[in-house]
This record gives C-alpha cells, sequence and structure tokens, in this order.
C-alpha cells in the first residue's frame, strides 16, 4: 500500500487557558493528520474543543490561550522539512505569512468578521496583495473572476458594495472568496453553514467541495453536523471533551461506528422515511464542564457501556483496521462487540 502524501500532522496538540485561578484545558491530546487533496471533518457537540483545535493551527487563541503541548507541522509541497507551526509565537513574522496565503480560514459568522464600512472588494483585495506582489488592475480582475467562479451575480456591482447589502449565504461566498483567493494549500471551514437555512447550506458545502477539488486543496470542516460530515467528508474524527474518540475513514466511521459517543451521534440523526411516531434517540447528561479534573474517560458518566474501570483508568487509541481508532476501554480490554 502506497504511503499517504499528509500536509498537516497535528501530534498529542494540548490547548489551555487561564480562566482567573482555573486552567480550562479545551485540548486534551488531539493528534490527527490530513492528506493532500482531502477533506477532514472534526465533529462534535459544541463545547468539545473543535474551533479551539483548528485555532491553535494558526496561533489564533484569545490572549488568554496558549499551547501547552504537542506539535503542529505543515508541509509545504517541495519543501525539504515541515514547518513547526506550534513553535511560532502568535504574532511572528513566520506565522502571519503562512495565514490566509498558505492555510486560510473561514469563519463562522460572517456578521462579525466582514468589517462593515469596507466594500468586500476592498476586503478580498487587502488579503490579495498583503501576501502577493500584484497590481491592483490584476488583482482585480482576478477578484472578479473569483467571484463568477461562486456563482455570485453582477460580480462587477457586487464588487463596490458593504456587507449589509448581501443576504447571510451571499456573505458566507465573499468569506469563502477571502480565504480562497490565494489559492491556500489547507483551507480551514469552522462550522461555516451553521447561520444558514439549509438550502443555502447545501450550495455553500457545494462550493467549498468544488474549489477543493478544482484546486486540489486540503480541507479541515468543523461541524456538529453528521449530515454534513456524510456529505463532505473523506476523514472524520469525532471530539469529545477536548479528545479525538475515534477517527477513520467517512466510510468506516458511518458503517461501522464503534465509540459509544460516535453511536449516540449516529443515532440522534434523523432519516428520512423513519417512523414520524418514533421520537430521536437523546445522549443523556449534559457535557462537562472543560476545566473538570478527570481521572478516567470523560464520556463515562453518559456511557451505557460504562464499567467502574471506564471512571478510573484514561484509554489508549486502538486500531480497528487500518485507518481506524477509537479510544475505549472496552477495546483494550477486547470487547469490540459490546452492544
Amino acid at each position: 500500500m502506497a504511503e499517504k502524501d499528509y500536509i498537516l500532522k497535528v501530534d498529542d496538540l494540548k490547548t489551555e487557558f487561564k480562566v482567573g485561578k482555573r486552567v480550562v484545558h479545551a485540548v486534551n491530546g488531539v493528534s490527527f493528520n490530513v492528506e493532500r487533496g482531502k477533506i477532514l471533518c472534526i465533529v462534535g457537540e459544541s463545547g468539545c474543543g473543535k474551533s479551539q483545535t483548528v485555532h491553535s493551527i494558526l496561533q489564533l487563541l484569545a490572549e488568554n490561550g496558549y499551547i501547552a503541548g504537542g506539535s503542529v507541522e505543515y508541509f509545504k509541497k517541495g519543501a525539504n522539512k515541515p514547518q513547526v507551526l506550534s513553535s511560532y509565537s502568535r504574532n511572528s513574522k513566520k506565522i502571519r505569512a503562512i495565514r490566509g496565503k498558505e492555510i486560510a480560514m473561514i469563519f463562522q459568522d460572517p456578521m462579525s468578521t466582514l468589517n462593515p464600512v469596507y466594500t468586500v472588494g476592498r476586503q478580498i483585495m487587502e488579503m490579495l496583495l498583503k501576501h502577493e506582489r500584484i497590481s491592483k488592475k490584476e488583482a482585480k480582475a482576478r477578484i472578479m473572476q473569483l467571484l463568477n467562479d461562486l456563482e455570485i451575480p453582477t460580480p462587477e456591482v457586487r464588487y463596490d458594495q458593504y456587507p449589509h447589502e448581501f443576504s447571510g449565504g451571499m456573505k458566507q461566498r465573499i468569506m469563502v472568496a477571502i480565504a480562497m483567493i490565494c489559492n491556500p494549500d489547507i483551507l480551514i471551514a469552522d462550522e461555516p453553514t451553521t447561520a444558514l437555512d439549509v438550502t443555502i447550506q447545501a450550495q455553500i458545502l457545494d462550493l467549498i467541495r468544488k474549489m477543493q477539488q478544482e484546486h486540489g486543496t486540503s480541507v479541515i470542516f468543523i461541524t456538529h453536523n453528521m449530515g454534513v460530515v456524510a456529505e463532505i467528508a473523506d476523514d472524520v474524527a469525532v471530539m469529545y471533551m477536548g479528545r479525538i474518540v475515534e477517527q477513520g475513514t467517512v466510510k468506516q466511521v458511518f458503517t461501522n461506528p464503534q465509540h459509544p459517543y460516535t453511536k449516540a451521534l449516529m443515532r440522534s440523526v434523523p432519516v428520512m422515511g423513519m417512523d414520524k411516531a418514533r421520537a430521536l434517540d437523546t445522549i443523556e447528561g449534559t457535557t462537562p464542564d472543560a476545566s473538570t479534573v478527570f481521572h478516567g474517560c470523560e464520556f463515562a458518566d453518559r456511557c451505557t457501556y460504562a464499567t467502574e474501570a471506564c471512571f478510573n483508568r484514561f484509554p489508549i487509541d486502538t486500531i480497528i483496521e487500518d485507518g481506524h481508532r477509537v479510544r475505549c476501554l472496552l477495546f483494550e480490554e477486547g470487547e469490540q462487540n459490546a452492544e
């Protein structure tokens, strides 16, 4: 089997925040790889650490946040060795040269990301002129082509308009344009469709997939929606309380979910044609506070399969099959078929 070509490797990443006298462990030993040209979806409940994981990659943490351990390596095509992004300070020239140019991000809420006093054309051009030596005339021509590719009607008119003149879906297309204008190697999309209705969500997903296929861009897509994962992902990482509890290809995770949390997420997704009288399954209990100190599996309190050992010992990754891993004591103890 040919060795996979990885563009990003995250190894045992730990990210913490100081909140008064408390230390919040937002990301707690996360490891995953992103294959060049593929889409990795990171899925989990709100507050599980998905966004802080990707913010750590680009050192976009709040002032009270910091990387406490682990590494993030970026393998630029043609380079002799990886760039260790986790070793750069948040305001260093090295990381600023990578943000937007090599690794770009689409944020969740365009309303708080787009500047209301500048035209959208100016905001896209700022990103392009910051990273490339190009005339404004050439930059505008490139922007017009991209707006056409993103199916934004009358781009010559839209270029000079302000964010408030755009609908929610069109604002998100502008966010995609800002992220894609420099043809980045990696696109990080942090729940970009959450605030949009279902029809517009589908359009934005199609656009991201189209841009990924045309430019060979690698994508890290953050979501809590398993339906979105099924639609767009090549690979999946399921997160809970700052840890990845299961990861594999989308086929492996969807056809053969192994971790109790993954199974619970799958059972809570509505399926077309399901009995109307049947209530959707829910996951009992609530997500613990991120500052909670655990002595065993973080999901044990909510898990129907939990044993006494689950509360007292941390599970480690167990390989189910090639590329499919699960972090659960049931598998360490050889109880793979527990149901």
